[in-house]
């Protein structure tokens, strides 16, 4: 693989991780705003296998989320194949940083019939919960976990070993 590949991969698969605080005291412009500067989405695809960032979905433009019509009600689309976006957001502590808030958030995405579920107000609540430090994945599948945590070990195993008991916890497999 050339370098250029290389860095284009990497383009791909990062975190924004840490970055300027635009309520550090200053007062000015966006002071008391939040940020989410420190949030990434990452997908899990229980069907592939896999887990990965694809920053569209910070405004529902993600790959998997293309292309279909939106439908409200789980029961419409029977077919769907299971999709999760975790958003995750980065803190910093004492150790350095650490995957502070993670919270999954279903979708079901049929694309012979071009219709595709998700609960908005599922998302929305969960971005600002993992904003807040939260950490919501009891209702993820435990092959969803288990890719979730593969994930973020390997993308920074420092991050993963700051992070809390509760999460690791959370997405150990019993």
């Amino acid at each position: 693989m050339s370098s250029d590949q290389s860095s284009d991969k990497k383009k791909k698969n990062s975190f924004t991780i840490i970055k300027d605080d635009s309520t550090d005291g200053h007062g000015g412009y966006g002071a008391g705003t939040i940020s989410l500067e420190n949030m990434s989405p990452v997908i899990v695809d229980p069907n592939e296998n896999k887990a990965y960032v694809d920053m569209g979905a910070m405004h529902a433009r993600s790959e998997i989320e293309r292309r279909v019509k939106w439908i409200p009600e789980r029961d419409e689309v029977p077919n769907g194949k299971l999709y999760w976006i975790v958003w995750v957001n980065v803190e910093r502590g004492e150790n350095g940083p650490y995957y502070g808030g993670v919270t999954g958030s279903e979708i079901r995405v049929d694309r012979e019939i071009k219709r595709a579920y998700k609960s908005m107000a599922q998302h929305v609540t969960h971005m600002e919960k993992s904003l807040k430090g939260k950490i919501i994945v009891e209702h993820m599948d435990d092959q969803s976990k288990k890719l979730l945590k593969e994930f973020l070990v390997e993308f920074h195993e420092d991050m993963w070993n700051n992070s809390t008991d509760e999460l690791k916890d959370a997405l150990s497999i019993k």
